[in-house]
């Protein structure tokens, strides 16, 4: 398999490869109303696409919030081609477009354990694998069905930071 990432330039383009890989997720993207806003969002943010043999199988939006941190605001990866790396190479990608900018930080929010979802379970668990540490939960970020857990990984050039040596 043949995979390369891809930053895709167009508003429209990013718009519609969200909407696309997200609709075929519906164990985690089934909320209508999330979806739309979701794919409008992502036409007004960093996108970077996966693609097997030229055909865009998956994407990674990435949200700046501040100089220190930046966040995987939405990702997705077409059912067919879980479990073969590519969601490790665009969160690869986004640790790089943090370190090239200067941030520290990444972070994800996804549902907690609290709410059981097999899906979100092996979400969970492939964020720990990517080194992500859980930091908070949010019960009633989204709403009182789907509570947020908060998730931060440091990704600076640096030695992972100390209280001393935190300039903020």
């Amino acid at each position: 398999m043949m995979m390369e990432i891809r930053e895709i330039a167009l508003p429209e383009e990013k718009s519609a490869l969200c909407e696309r890989v997200l609709r075929a997720l519906p164990d985690w993207f089934g909320n209508e109303e999330a979806l739309v806003a979701y794919a409008g969002s992502s036409a007004k943010m960093p996108l970077y696409a996966a693609f097997v043999d030229d055909a865009a199988v998956g994407f990674v939006t990435v949200k700046a919030h501040n100089p220190f941190t930046a966040e995987v605001y939405v990702m997705g990866i077409l059912p067919a081609y879980h479990r073969l790396g590519i969601g490790r190479a665009l969160i690869a990608r986004c640790e790089k477009v943090c370190r090239e900018s200067g941030r520290r930080f990444l972070t994800v929010k996804t549902l907690d354990a609290s709410a059981e979802s097999e899906e979100y379970a092996r979400t969970r668990m492939f964020y720990k694998a990517m080194g992500f540490c859980p930091l908070e939960v949010f019960p009633l970020l989204w709403d009182e069905r789907n509570p947020c857990l908060f998730l931060a990984k440091y990704v600076g050039r640096d030695p992972v930071p100390t209280v001393d040596t935190v300039a903020c």
